[in-house]
C-alpha cells in the first residue's frame, strides 16, 4: 500500500493535471459534481465505499480492468456497489446490493507483477434502477439519493455525543491517526460526519451496507452510536483483562500454574508412566549399541542423573540429548571389507581413467590387508589441481572396498570445535563434524574424505589443523576424545583420505602424518579418452538427450580440449560439453530431429571462436624475451619473462607480483651475467650507466619460487648481447652464483604445460632427468628434452645469433 500512501500525498499536486476534456473536474466539491443517468458498475468484494471517502482498491477481474480503462478514457465517473458474497468471482446482477456509491477514479497504478490498483473517491449515494448492459461490464441506470434530516437540538446533541464517542475510539486504536479527531470536529454537516466515521470502522459488510442504505441522518447516527459504544466496550474489556493478567501473574507463577495443569492433564490421560518408559527406551538403545567400558560407565551415570532431574528442568534435555548421541553412534557397527583385488581394480578402472599411481597404491593396501589382519588404514593425501578427480576417487575407493562413505569440507574452517565439538556447558552444543559424519555413515570403519585440508585456517577460536593431528595419527586416534562426549572413540578402523590443491600450506606436523600422492594434470589424450568414456555420457543424460542419437567425434573432443580449455583437471571440459548438449536440447524442443553428430565444425558453431591457442605460435624471436615453466595450484603453466634496458645507473626493477625467493633469483641471475659479461660479449661496465627492468606478465597473479632463475639469467644475457631466444624453447631451473643449474619440482606438470603451449624443446636440470619417468609417453615423444648442468649450456641451446646493430643517423 506504499504507492497509494504516496498517491494520497501527491494527489493535491496532481488534481489539476488529472482532469481532461470532458471529464469531471477534480477540483470540484464531490457533492457539486453532476452525475449522468448511466454509470458503469464496479462490484466490490467485502468493501463498502461511503461518500467523500478515498479508498484504494485492487483490480484483478477482466471486466473490472476493462471498466477502469473505459473510465480513464472518459469522465472517470463510475458506481461502486458491494456484492453480497465476497467469494463470488463472477457476480451477476442479482448478486449485487441495489444501493451503492457513485465515485470518481482519481488514479491508477500498474505494478511489475501486472496487478492494477486504483484510487477512488466517493461522491454520493446512488440506487440502481435497471442494469442496461452486461458485457463487457455492467452499465446501469442509476438515480442519486439525498440525505434528509431536520436541524434540531436533539440532532445537535446526538452529533456532539457521536463525535465524543469517535474521539475516544480513535484514542484506543493505534492504527488510526489522532488527527482524525480534529477532522471530525471541524465538520458541521451531520451526514458527512456519519459517513466519515462509518468509513473508518472495522465492522462487518452487512453493518456497513446497512449504514449506506440509511438515508435518514438521525437514524444513521443512532446506529453508529450503538456500534461505537459496542466497539469501545470490547476494547476496554480487552485492555482490562490484559492489565489484570500482567499484574496478577509473574513469569514464575505462570510457569508453575502451567506445570500443575500439565501434570493434572497427564494424570487424567494415564500418561504418568511415560517418563519411566522413556528411560527404559534409552536404556534399551544403549544396550543395543554395545558401548565400550568407559562410554558405558558414563552412560550409566547420566541415566542415574536423568532419573532424578525434573522434566521441566533445562538440564533434563541436555542430559537426554547426550545419551541419545551415545546410543546412536556406531560403536560396534562395522562393514566387512571386500579384499578382492580384481574387483577393486575393475571398479577403479570403471570410474576413473588413468591415475595409475593412485590405483596401484590402493591395490597395495588391499594386498597388505589380506596378509595382515590389522584394521588400521593409511592416511592418504591426494594433492593435485582442481578437477582431477580427488574427491570422486574417494567415492570409488569406498565402493571398491564395500565401505560406507563420509565426507566433510575443511575449506574455511577456523573453529577447533568444528573438529572436536563443543563442551556440554554451552547451550546447543553438539559433537564435532567427525563424529557427526560417523553417525550419518552408520559404521565405525567408513572411508572418510577430509576435503580441502590445505585451506584450513585458524583464529582466536583455535587451530583446527592442530585438532586434526589426533584424528590423523594412527597411534592416537584409537582413543579420539570429543569435547562433547568426553569419552574415547576408536577412529583407527576409519580409512582417512585427505585432498589438497597444494601441500605447502599444510602444517609440517600434519603433513608428516599423511602419505602424499600427487595427482598431476591430465594429458590431452587422457582428457579425450575420459570425455569419450564418462563426460559425454553424463552430459547427454543430464540434458535428456539419450533417445536423440547425440555422438561426439574424437576430433571434436580434441578440438574442445585443445582450443577451449586450459586446465589440469576436467571441470571446464565438462562444462563445454554440457554447453553443446544444452544447445542441442534447445534445438530438439524447437523441432529438430536427430541423430546429432558433433564434429569439429559443429563444436565451433556451438562454442564460438577458439579461446586458447599455442602461445608460442605467433611469437617472434626477440632479445630479452624467454619462455619459462611454472607450477601453480591449477597445474603447470608457462611464463614469458621479459627484460628491458634503459639509461640510468645501476637500478634493477622487478615487477609482476613476485615473491621474495623469486626476487632473490633475479639478483643471482644479474650477478652471474655481470661476472661473465666479457665471455658473453657484453661491455663489463654496462651496469654503470644503465637500469634494468625484469617483468613477469600476469601481474595480478602472485608468483614465487627459485625455478625461474635460469630463465631470468637467459633473458638478461639475451637482452644485453642482442641475441634473440628461440621461441619454441622453454626452460626451468634454479641458478647459483657460479652458474650451476639446480633441480626443481613439478617436472611433469611443467612438461605438460609446455606441450599444451606448442613448445618443442624443454631445457631441464640434469638431476631432474629421473623425473621424466612420471611424464606420459605421448608427451615424451612430442618433446625434445635437453638436460643441462651449467647456465652456459642453457645459453648454447637457447640463444640465436646476434641481430645486426640498428643503424644510427647523422645530422647534415
Amino acid at each position: 500500500m506504499g504507492e497509494f500512501e504516496k498517491s494520497l500525498r501527491e494527489f493535491a499536486e496532481e488534481r489539476a493535471e488529472a482532469a481532461g476534456p470532458g471529464s469531471a473536474a477534480l477540483d470540484d466539491e464531490p457533492s457539486q459534481i453532476e452525475l449522468p443517468s448511466m454509470l458503469p458498475i464496479l462490484p466490490l468484494r467485502g468493501v463498502v465505499l461511503f461518500p467523500s471517502a478515498i479508498l484504494p482498491l485492487p483490480i484483478s477481474r477482466k471486466p473490472s480492468l476493462k471498466l477502469v480503462e473505459h473510465c480513464l478514457a472518459g469522465n472517470r465517473l463510475l458506481a461502486l456497489v458491494a456484492q453480497k458474497n465476497p467469494d463470488d468471482e463472477q457476480p451477476g446482477p442479482d448478486a449485487l446490493y441495489r444501493r451503492g456509491c457513485a465515485g470518481r477514479l482519481l488514479k491508477m497504478l500498474k505494478y511489475p507483477d501486472q496487478s492494477v490498483r486504483i484510487l477512488v473517491q466517493g461522491l454520493r449515494r446512488i440506487e440502481i434502477d435497471e442494469i442496461e448492459t452486461l458485457d463487457p461490464f455492467f452499465v446501469a441506470r442509476v438515480q442519486p439519493l439525498l440525505d434528509h434530516y431536520e436541524t434540531s437540538r436533539d440532532l445537535e446533541a446526538l452529533q456532539a455525543h457521536l463525535v465524543n464517542q469517535f474521539a475516544r475510539f480513535v484514542s484506543m486504536i493505534p492504527y488510526l491517526p489522532d488527527e482524525l479527531q480534529l477532522v471530525v470536529m471541524n465538520i458541521k454537516d451531520p451526514g458527512k460526519i456519519s459517513d466519515l466515521i462509518a468509513s473508518n470502522l472495522n465492522v462487518s459488510l452487512e453493518e456497513k451496507q446497512d449504514l449506506l442504505n440509511t438515508l435518514d441522518v438521525g437514524a444513521r447516527m443512532r446506529r453508529l452510536s450503538t456500534i461505537l459504544n459496542r466497539e469501545v466496550e470490547l476494547l476496554e474489556l480487552g485492555s482490562k483483562i490484559q492489565n489484570q493478567v500482567q499484574s496478577e501473574l509473574s513469569k514464575n507463577q505462570k510457569e508453575f500454574y502451567l506445570r500443575q495443569q500439565l501434570r493434572a492433564i497427564q494424570k487424567e490421560l494415564g500418561e504418568g508412566e511415560s517418563r519411566g518408559a522413556d528411560l527404559d527406551d534409552l536404556r534399551t538403545k544403549l544396550d543395543a549399541a554395545e558401548l565400550p567400558e568407559a562410554p558405558r560407565k558414563a552412560a550409566d551415570n547420566e541415566l542415574g542423573r536423568l532419573a532424578i532431574i525434573p522434566p521441566e528442568s533445562a538440564e533434563h534435555s541436555v542430559v537426554r540429548t547426550y545419551l541419545e548421541w551415545l546410543a546412536n553412534l556406531p560403536w560396534s557397527v562395522s562393514t566387512e571389507d571386500n579384499l578382492d583385488l580384481l574387483h577393486a581394480a575393475a571398479v577403479l578402472n570403471e570410474d576413473h581413467y588413468g591415475l595409475d599411481q593412485v590405483k596401484e597404491r590402493i591395490l597395495e593396501y588391499l594386498a597388505v590387508r589380506q596378509l595382515r589382519k590389522d584394521p588400521r588404514g593409511p592416511i592418504l593425501c591426494f594433492v593435485g589441481p582442481p578437477g582431477v578427480g580427488k574427491t570422486s576417487l574417494g567415492r570409488s575407493i569406498a565402493r571398491a572396498l564395500g565401505r560406507n562413505f563420509a565426507r566433510i569440507s575443511l575449506g574455511g574452517v577456523r573453529d577447533e570445535a568444528e573438529i572436536r565439538g563443543h563442551r556440554r556447558t554451552y547451550i546447543g552444543s553438539l559433537p564435532g563434524r567427525i563424529l557427526q559424519s560417523l553417525r550419518t555413515a552408520g559404521s565405525n570403519n567408513p572411508l572418510f574424505v577430509l576435503d580441502e585440508i590445505d585451506k584450513v585456517g585458524n583464529d582466536f577460536r583455535g587451530d583446527p589443523a592442530s585438532a586434526l593431528l589426533e584424528v590423523l595419527d594412527p597411534e592416537q586416534n584409537s582413543a579420539f576424545s570429543d569435547h562433547y562426549l568426553e569419552v574415547p572413540f576408536d577412529l583407527s578402523r576409519v580409512l582417512f583420505l585427505t585432498t589438497a590443491n597444494q601441500i605447502d600450506p599444510v602444517p609440517p606436523a600434519l603433513r608428516d602424518r599423511m602419505e602424499v600422492i600427487e595427482l598431476s594434470g591430465y594429458t590431452e589424450e587422457e582428457k579425450v579418452e575420459i570425455a569419450k568414456r564418462h563426460l559425454t555420457k553424463k552430459q547427454i543424460t543430464e540434458s535428456g538427450l539419450e533417445e536423440y542419437g547425440v555422438t561426439f567425434s574424437e576430433g571434436a573432443l580434441r578440438k574442445i580440449v585443445r582450443d577451449y580449455t586450459r586446465e589440469g583437471g576436467l571441470r571446464n571440459l565438462d562444462r563445454e560439453i554440457g554447453k553443446i548438449c544444452r544447445k542441442i536440447a534447445r534445438a530438439v524442443t524447437e523441432g529438430a530431429t536427430g541423430p546429432f553428430l558433433i564434429d569439429e565444425a559443429a563444436a565451433i558453431k556451438h562454442l564460438g571462436p577458439e579461446r586458447f591457442f599455442a602461445e608460442v605460435a605467433n611469437r617472434k624471436p626477440e632479445p630479452g624475451v624467454v619462455t619459462g615453466l611454472a607450477y601453480t595450484a591449477n597445474g603447470g603453466d608457462i611464463l614469458f619473462i621479459e627484460s628491458a634496458r634503459m639509461d640510468g645507473k645501476k637500478g634493477l626493477t622487478l615487477t609482476g607480483s613476485l615473491g621474495d625467493v623469486m626476487k632473490e633469483s633475479a639478483q643471482a641471475a644479474l650477478t652471474w651475467v655481470r661476472s661473465h659479461a666479457a665471455a658473453l660479449g657484453i661491455d663489463p661496465g654496462f651496469f654503470d650507466h644503465a637500469d634494468l627492468h625484469i617483468h613477469v606478465p600476469a601481474g595480478a597473479t602472485p608468483k614465487d619460487g627459485p625455478s625461474a632463475g635460469v630463465t631470468m639469467a637467459t633473458s638478461l644475457a639475451s637482452l644485453l648481447s642482442n641475441r634473440p631466444v628461440r621461441p619454441d624453447v622453454a626452460m626451468t631451473g634454479e641458478i647459483t652464483l657460479r652458474g650451476a643449474v639446480l633441480p626443481i619440482g613439478g617436472v611433469k606438470e611443467k612438461v605438460l604445460a609446455a606441450r599444451r603451449a606448442g613448445i618443442r624443446t624443454v631445457l631441464l636440470p640434469r638431476r631432474n632427468e629421473k623425473d621424466l619417468i612420471d611424464v606420459p609417453m605421448e608427451a615424451r615423444k612430442d618433446l625434445e628434452f635437453i638436460f643441462v648442468d651449467q647456465i652456459e649450456d642453457v645459453l648454447k641451446h637457447a640463444l640465436l645469433p646476434a641481430l645486426p646493430a640498428a643503424p644510427t643517423g647523422t645530422a647534415d
